[in-house]
């Protein structure tokens, strides 16, 4: 199971096992993701694969968390937050949710879910709801308590807020990029720190006191 905030999900060992799936995902779909395959690529057993993550489903839920992990938040979420503090972990979030969704790893996996959707025996889409979206937004939703529990932020309904900042962050981006598009806004890491500059602070005009809004991060 995944850890809570602040700690790694998975043991470095597992977490190669798992980027090593995802590169055998990208590289040959789903027809070509088997675990004696990916026992070959990983260098382990699939009795190892087996106690670490179960079956076929419990491997690609696995698979999901990970990706997932890689959208994070910067710092304890305990306390109430400082203003500039608060701007990094935002700024910070939004950046690793473009590079993560931006990426041919979740490119593949959400094509591959789309092309299974009308199935009767689909699993992949709601793997990815449940252990992707899910997880990120429930990390999103703890950030923007304690900004507000901090009167950095305020909003009338949680829900609407995360929307709001989910969706100046992503925008049409991976659709876009899910149809063939290249989006020139999310070209290298600079481009995303820009882009997730300009989203945080679009979201603060919205969302945040004065304190938040005139705040710059070091």
């Amino acid at each position: 199971m995944p850890a809570e905030h602040g700690e790694e999900p998975y043991s470095p060992r597992q977490a190669a096992v798992l980027e090593a799936a995802l590169a055998l995902l990208v590289e040959g779909g789903d027809k070509g993701f088997t675990t004696a395959r990916l026992a070959k690529a990983a260098n382990c057993s699939k009795e190892s694969l087996y106690k670490w993550f179960g079956d076929r489903n419990g491997l690609l839920a696995a698979m999901i968390t990970f990706q997932a992990s890689k959208v994070r938040v910067e710092g304890p979420l305990a306390e109430p937050p400082g203003a500039p503090v608060f701007r990094k972990q935002l700024q910070g979030f939004a950046a690793d949710l473009l590079t993560v969704l931006a990426g041919p790893t979740s490119l593949a996996l959400n094509r591959l879910a789309i092309g299974e959707a009308g199935r009767e025996d689909a699993q992949l889409g709601r793997l990815l709801i449940e252990r992707g979206r899910r997880a990120i937004e429930q990390r999103a939703m703890r950030m923007i308590e304690a900004g507000r529990r901090a009167g950095l932020i305020d909003y009338d309904n949680r829900d609407e807020a995360f929307n709001a900042l989910y969706g100046l962050i992503v925008g049409d981006m991976h659709v876009r990029m899910l149809l063939g598009d290249s989006v020139p806004l999310i070209d290298g890491e600079s481009a995303i720190a820009r882009h997730a500059a300009r989203a945080i602070d679009q979201f603060l005009r919205l969302y945040g006191t004065a304190d938040a809004s005139t705040a710059t991060t070091n």
